[in-house]
């Protein structure tokens, strides 16, 4: 989380090796399409991308 010498880096930074990274990957080999609901989930301690249905407001 925060470090108070760094502030919230760290974070940041896992958040895009661990999530914007492996996502922005299956949107350019099109697993993933624009409009689509993306569920994250952990599998044997790994992120695991699927697409899910659209939640209703």
């Amino acid at each position: 989380g925060y470090n108070p010498e760094y502030g919230a880096r760290p974070l940041r930074r896992a958040i895009q090796r661990y999530v914007e990274n492996p996502l922005s990957t299956k949107i350019l080999r099109s697993d993933f399409k624009e409009g689509d609901t993306v569920a994250i989930s952990v599998e044997a301690e790994e992120l695991s991308f699927t697409k899910a249905e659209p939640v209703k407001a």
